[in-house]
């Protein structure tokens, strides 16, 4: 992970909540090339992991199921599409905690809701939520 984000997130989580602020702030560095790429993906996954049940800004649910939906669906691969590899790194992403929290749970339906084509790997996944 970047320098950048790596201060960022040490910055985010000392107090534990992500605030509306903190939302922003966040927000303005992952889409600062107008696109999400992996390692932003990654980084707003291990924000979620780290702040998942607690009292965080309404803002910050949205950010994330805007910007991981964007990640897997407007890829040069498979625009639009949830392939096997995709499906793949989405499901360690959600699953690397052990639970599916109501972030995670909304970005999978939001994806079901968006994409033209999921991997059936995944879909077996939002079907058992």
């Amino acid at each position: 992970m970047s320098s950048k984000l790596e201060k960022m997130k040490k910055a985010i989580l000392a107090d534990g909540i992500i605030d509306a602020a903190e939302v922003l702030e966040i927000k303005k560095a992952i889409y600062e090339d107008g696109k999400i790429d992996e390692e932003e993906a990654n980084f707003l996954f291990e924000l979620n992991d780290a702040v998942s049940g607690k009292n965080n800004h309404a803002s910050w649910k949205t950010l994330m199921v805007e910007a991981i939906t964007q990640h897997v669906l407007d890829d040069e691969a498979s625009p639009n599409e949830i392939d096997d590899t995709e499906a793949k790194w989405l499901i360690a992403k959600i699953e690397k905690d052990g639970t599916y929290d109501d972030i995670e749970k909304a970005i999978l339906l939001n994806i079901k809701k968006k994409a033209t084509k999921i991997s059936p790997l995944l879909q077996k996944k939002i079907a058992a939520l």
